[in-house]
């Protein structure tokens, strides 16, 4: 594929929240790779990751982390690819994590999706992608009609129900 995303975690714990974006990659047509990388366990492993992601073939980083969460971070300090952080609920409802992700200093920009937001950041992944690869973008356009007309076929039973009361 010409296109690939890396999907990185802080511990194999966060695999069950992250698989999430894994699938919803594959379900685009995106391939992907998924590592375990700790920026805080091995620092100088995850940043020789984020150094060489581009020349690897890597047009996106997503980087999962809970608590200090300063995986995202730190892929953002070691590369200029787009980074995407998810927040991942480990202690404080996530909000540690959360603001951890958000609160990066001018010049080392990480978006951020919600807490536990597995498949909104291979979303926005796709997005990015897709500004290289129109194919992409056809799919993301209908995977919006797919969600309109759920949302339609859910109306419409409800209107049912509703007078057969």
């Amino acid at each position: 594929m010409p296109y690939k995303a890396a999907i990185l975690m802080g511990s194999d714990s966060d695999w069950p929240t992250v698989k999430k974006a894994a699938a919803t990659l594959k379900k685009y047509g995106v391939g992907y790779e998924v590592h375990v990388m700790s920026a805080h366990r091995c620092p100088a492993l995850a940043a020789e990751f984020a150094q060489l992601a581009e020349a690897n073939g890597f047009g996106v980083i997503i980087a999962a982390a809970g608590m200090a969460a300063h995986l995202a971070g730190a892929m953002a300090a070691h590369c200029t690819l787009p980074v995407i952080g998810i927040p991942i609920k480990a202690s404080l409802n996530g909000l540690d994590a959360l603001l951890a992700v958000v609160q990066m200093p001018k010049g080392f920009p990480v978006a951020t999706v919600a807490i536990d937001g597995a498949e909104n950041a291979a979303i926005l992944a796709v997005q990015i992608l897709s500004l290289s690869e129109p194919s992409l973008r056809e799919k993301l356009k209908q995977a919006r009609t797919d969600i309109i007309t759920a949302i339609q076929a859910a109306d419409a039973a409800l209107q049912i129900e509703a007078q057969n009361l």
